[in-house]
């Protein structure tokens, strides 16, 4: 039974590109942010956190990298009967993508269930589970999540514990779209998906909240067919 939960650098004189590198004990000055477009030209900048490099805003496409739609599906009841890709704004609403971007369900992100297309840009990819461990064991491990959320109260819902941002990964809190369609907590909560599934109805994924510093991995409270926020990271 499903759960539902309320709850480069460029040398060309084209591009001037930066590139961000972050320790997880300091805040570092943002120089060299490099900058990648996806197949809807929306534009994310990315941070190196150890050795990987990942954007630091939530995915916002609308379309595979090889220019197949994703379907947006706004309707409640064809979203709890849908087994493939899809994505919704929070709340149906467009005036949520620009900060906070699409949620998506697994079926989107996985090449297993979307017909082995890519959701992330061309050289990019929607991580799995042990790539999610590798960034938060470099960040000290689940109390990782106090150095991967935005500071302050403006995106996220007091008191924002513990947020300090150090990785530049800058998380934000998105919200979910439940298996059922109703959506909660944004502003509270930010969920991401791996590309690594857990039994038959469930995938791996993090979450950071408003109240802890945590970076919670967990697949039991999101079945596949809920709407999440995406990050992608570098091929």
């Amino acid at each position: 039974m499903k759960k539902t939960f309320i709850i480069l650098t460029l040398t060309t004189s084209l591009v001037a590109c930066k590139k961000t590198t972050t320790n997880p004990t300091t805040n570092p000055t943002n120089t060299n942010s490099t900058i990648v477009t996806d197949i809807d030209g929306n534009k994310y900048n990315t941070v190196v956190i150890g050795a990987q490099t990942w954007m630091k805003e939530n995915l916002k496409v609308s379309k595979y990298s090889d220019g197949t739609t994703i379907p947006n599906i706004t309707d409640n009841k064809q979203w709890q009967n849908n087994t493939t890709g899809a994505w919704s704004y929070y709340n149906s609403d467009a005036v949520n993508n620009a900060k906070y971007g699409k949620l998506y369900n697994w079926y989107a992100v996985s090449k297993t269930t979307n017909g082995n297309k890519n959701v992330c840009p061309t050289g990019w990819h929607v991580p799995t589970d042990a790539e999610w461990t590798v960034l938060t064991d470099y960040l000290g491990g689940e109390t990782a999540g106090a150095k991967m959320k935005e500071v302050g109260t403006t995106s996220w819902k007091a008191p924002n514990k513990d947020a300090n941002d150090t990785s530049l990964f800058t998380g934000l809190p998105g919200g979910f779209r439940g298996s059922n369609g109703n959506y909660s907590n944004i502003g509270y909560y930010g969920g991401w998906w791996s590309s690594t599934e857990n039994l038959t109805d469930y995938a791996w994924y993090r979450s950071l909240s408003y109240d802890n510093g945590l970076a919670v991995r967990n697949y039991n409270y999101y079945d596949k067919s809920n709407g999440l926020s995406v990050r992608c990271l570098r091929d």
